[in-house]
């Protein structure tokens, strides 16, 4: 069962038209098992969801499932959706709802779905993402290639967060190995490099990244940032497989 229209969905974008439509984010379609909400006495929609499914079993309804419909469209379940205060009206307490507020997807393969399309699931079809946004966070960044930089914001898009937390930016920076992962290949969100990440600057030329420089005239300094249309990594397939 599909929730009350027609929805188009499209690879590399999510829902036609839908605020959530967004290329490299694990979070463009929220899914909703109708027996879940049954059970919590909700309506369907008022978890602000996109689909609502029935008849799947609730062990194969998990992050890491495909759903292909009969149109040919499917979608990649990634992480559960994290209970939030705009939906505390609906229940005695936010636990309560835990692992049954729906789980989020990316839609890997075009079609239109509507009430009544039928489809099956496929459990186990992916690796299921970390309920954890700090190991998603390092799970997006050590996918950045030499040569290539990321902002802050689009951080936060890769690793389906609220943007609130790119106040979480800076702390993920400075407990993450430098050894291990390319933090230096992290800008903020304007594009300057970061005044905590040891020697950026020598680490982006060595990788032929240009970094230029500007004067802080407020602060008698120079300010170190990287031109983003030249270098900025987009790579809108980074959940398809």
């Amino acid at each position: 069962m599909v929730e009350l229209k027609t929805l188009n969905l499209k690879v590399g974008d999510g829902i036609e038209g839908d605020i959530n439509a967004d290329p490299i984010s694990p979070r463009q379609v929220l899914i909703v098992r109708y027996e879940d909400i049954l059970d919590l006495s909700i309506n369907p929609g008022e978890l602000r969801e996109n689909i609502v499914v029935t008849g799947i079993e609730f062990d194969n309804f998990i992050p890491g499932s495909l759903l292909t419909f009969e149109s040919g469209a499917a979608i990649r379940l990634t992480f559960h959706c994290e209970p939030c205060k705009r939906i505390a009206h609906l229940v005695k307490s936010l636990k309560s709802i835990q692992g049954k507020r729906g789980i989020l997807g990316v839609v890997i393969k075009s079609g239109k779905i509507q009430v009544g399309s039928s489809f099956h699931v496929q459990a186990h079809k992916f690796p299921g993402l970390s309920e954890n946004p700090y190991e998603r966070f390092l799970n997006f960044i050590i996918k950045i290639p030499s040569g290539k930089v990321v902002t802050y914001k689009q951080i936060i898009k890769g690793i389906g967060v609220d943007n609130s937390y790119l106040r979480a930016i800076p702390t993920y920076l400075k407990k993450t190995s430098a050894a291990d992962y390319p933090v230096h290949r992290i800008l903020d969100s304007r594009g300057y490099l970061i005044t905590y990440v040891n020697q950026q600057k020598s680490n982006l030329e060595t990788e032929g990244v240009k970094v230029l420089s500007e004067a802080d005239l407020l602060r008698n300094l120079n300010k170190n940032f990287v031109d983003i249309k030249d270098y900025l990594w987009q790579d809108d397939t980074i959940y398809l497989e």
